[in-house]
């Protein structure tokens, strides 16, 4: 058998392929979102997208994790497993996506969006779509095919690109040579924040079409009681998950609440949204990370050594992601022009979010303790924990200091949930983490951070200092080699029994 390390980078890199192109497309239209879209525009599209992330949570049931929990178990039949879930989150979306476009002039009344019914539809109809595809991705996952997953992503993500491009750059100019199309009964015929989100619709539209041959080979087998023990299995997962999602996007819903400027809360949003966006390269690890670690942590489960290993994948994902914080925070100057001109001003809030997203994966990593013994309801009093964190920090403080208190919402958040699991895993499923390893590993961090501040005083006033750039890539370097000797003594890796 293979290196089980090489093995999950393997994975992780195949799976990133399609979460690489995603972000870095969803970064590279950072800077067309924030000069063709005002504050308040773009605020919209960060509302709408919260509203998706929150009701995602629960119309997949958490199974995507519980499919492969059963799929894993000795004597389980896969196929009795994945259409249990399919069927399940099938009837659940179908009656979510009626009662949507049933109600949706009261909803976008109610929300103050009167006149943008179609916009509840296309966040209805996004939320259909992924939902069903959410379970045949995870069938990939568990069955490797890894290219398969990134393929279909890609095309995903392609065509949500390729939609943006057209609505953004030639659609306006097809409506004034062409007025009164059909099509603007769908969009706006000037740029807005309907074009996001329509794009996202056309893509998960498209996703799904995709996957109709599989679909369609698929035989499926209902098992009422593997599908009974799967759910009680899994919606524990769906209401701890559900605390968890909301503690990310909940600041971007109390912006309407308890924002400073409570007349442009909306301009605070979208401000506050792009300085987030220039973290996504932490998120980006994480997310390749999760793709791949999660079934492997289930099929590595019964190893001799697992524990060790489990312990080992820690120290390397966490000195890694200290590398992506220097990276981003030592070229924040020329990052930071990705943004337009009137979006800059959240620049102060990335190493916080960095760091905040550091936490929330090595949060990942200490959690599979409750997945692995079946204690996923102790995942439910964690994640409200940093839920009741949240919604404190901001309440509390974002009338005062608007989307600085979101910041530090989410970094003390994620700091509790990080103590409370590794605390409670250390009872219940002990795995040997090397606490003075990792610790180190955040020493180095502010070490070379701190060298490049003082660094940064002696290169004064704005604009891009190629010299400062330069020191700050040898003090990028000196990380990775005092990272590479702290890391390179280590126990032999385990092997699969």
């Amino acid at each position: 058998m293979a290196n089980p390390l090489k093995q999950l980078a393997g994975e992780t890199a195949i799976y990133g392929l399609s979460s690489i192109l995603a972000r870095v497309l969803n970064f590279l239209f950072v800077p067309i979102y924030t000069r063709m879209l005002t504050q308040v525009q773009y605020g919209v599209v960060t509302e709408f997208m919260a509203y998706i992330a929150i009701l995602q949570v629960v119309l997949v049931m958490g199974l995507e994790t519980g499919s492969f929990r059963f799929a894993n178990k000795e004597g389980a039949d896969p196929k009795k497993v994945y259409s249990g879930a399919l069927l399940s989150v099938f009837a659940l979306n179908a009656a979510f996506l009626a009662a949507m476009i049933a109600f949706a002039g009261p909803i976008a009344s109610a929300l103050g969006y009167a006149g943008y019914e179609s916009m509840i539809g296309y966040t209805a109809g996004i939320l259909f779509c992924d939902s069903i595809t959410a379970i045949l991705f995870a069938k990939l996952r568990q069955d490797h095919k890894a290219v398969k997953f990134a393929v279909l992503k890609t095309v995903k993500i392609l065509t949500e690109t390729g939609s943006n491009l057209l609505l953004f750059f030639l659609f306006p100019r097809f409506c004034e040579s062409h007025p009164g199309n059909v099509l603007t009964f769908f969009v706006s015929p000037t740029p807005d924040f309907t074009y996001p989100v329509f794009a996202i619709f056309v893509s998960c539209v498209v996703c799904l079409l995709l996957f109709l041959p599989d679909l369609l080979r698929f035989r499926l087998v209902f098992d009422r009681t593997v599908t009974r023990k799967m759910l009680l299995y899994s919606l524990p997962l769906m209401v701890a998950a559900l605390p968890g999602v909301a503690n990310d996007f909940l600041d971007r819903l109390l912006f309407r609440y308890f924002d400073v400027n409570s007349e442009a809360w909306r301009a605070s949003l979208g401000v506050y949204q792009a300085a987030v966006k220039l973290a996504v390269i932490m998120n980006l690890f994480i997310q390749m990370f999760r793709y791949a670690a999660e079934p492997f942590f289930f099929q590595r489960a019964r190893d001799k050594g697992s524990k060790e290993l489990y312990a080992m994948v820690m120290e390397y994902f966490t000195a890694f992601c200290g590398l992506v914080f220097l990276g981003v925070i030592l070229y924040i100057d020329v990052i930071g022009l990705f943004l337009g001109r009137d979006f800059r001003a959240g620049l102060g809030v990335v190493p916080i979010m960095l760091l905040s997203y550091m936490l929330l994966g090595m949060l990942f990593n200490v959690s599979m303790w409750y997945k692995l013994s079946e204690k996923t309801n102790m995942a439910i009093w964690i994640t409200l924990a940093g839920l009741v964190v949240t919604a404190v920090v901001n309440v509390v403080f974002m009338p005062r200091y608007s989307y600085w208190a979101s910041a530090f919402g989410h970094l003390g958040s994620y700091l509790v949930m990080f103590i409370l699991s590794a605390a409670l895993g250390a009872k219940y499923y002990p795995i040997p983490y090397r606490w003075g390893r990792i610790l180190t590993i955040f020493v180095l961090m502010g070490i070379f951070y701190g060298a490049s501040l003082l660094v940064s005083l002696a290169f004064p006033g704005p604009g891009i200092h190629w010299g400062q750039l330069g020191i700050n890539t040898l003090l990028i370097l000196g990380y990775v080699l005092c990272s590479f000797v702290l890391l390179r003594k280590r126990a032999n890796l385990p092997v699969r029994g």
